[in-house]
């Protein structure tokens, strides 16, 4: 598993003391709460402050004091590190941990491997098949099973048939 997840894309600078306005890729901007550092552009940097509203947060970095310095950083992805981020909740998975997993129906047939999932009120996954992508809504009953350790997806055949495009 990765050592670093990406949990934000840097948004624009907010104010003129080097706060940044973040778009928060996780559950929610209070996941952030206790970050002590973040890493951008390989570059560690110290949580000085950090301000969680939705799906957006506010954040002061050391070595980030005004506006211009802010402003270089905009577009840029943020990330964490796993161990100082909150384990997801039971039947909730990190995204990094999702990409490469094998998709497979219950019984036993491989559909595809996960290239991507796309964040939305029902996730979108992206899997690559031998024949081209698949997407699917993991709508309710189309993923039996997750096993992020085995790198495997059990899905259930006849709901993902409904679901996929």
């Amino acid at each position: 598993m990765n050592d670093k997840l990406n949990i934000a894309a840097i948004l624009k600078p907010q104010g003129i003391r080097g706060e940044i306005k973040l778009k928060v890729f996780l559950d929610s901007a209070e996941c952030m709460a206790e970050l002590k550092r973040v890493v951008i552009d390989d570059i560690d940097y110290a949580v000085l402050g950090l301000r969680a509203q939705g799906d957006t947060a506010y954040i002061t970095l050391r070595g980030v004091a005004d506006r211009n310095a802010a402003e270089l950083l905009r577009g840029k992805e943020v990330f964490a590190y796993r161990d100082e981020l909150p384990p997801p909740e039971e039947g909730r998975y990190y995204i990094a941990d999702l990409l490469g997993c094998k998709a497979v129906y219950s019984s036993g047939e491989t559909v595809g491997v996960v290239t991507e999932v796309i964040p939305a009120a029902t996730d979108v996954y992206v899997l690559e098949t031998t024949t081209g992508e698949i997407s699917f809504a993991a709508a309710k009953g189309v993923i039996e099973e997750v096993d992020v350790v085995g790198k495997k997806i059990i899905l259930n055949k006849k709901r993902f048939k409904e679901v996929s495009v």
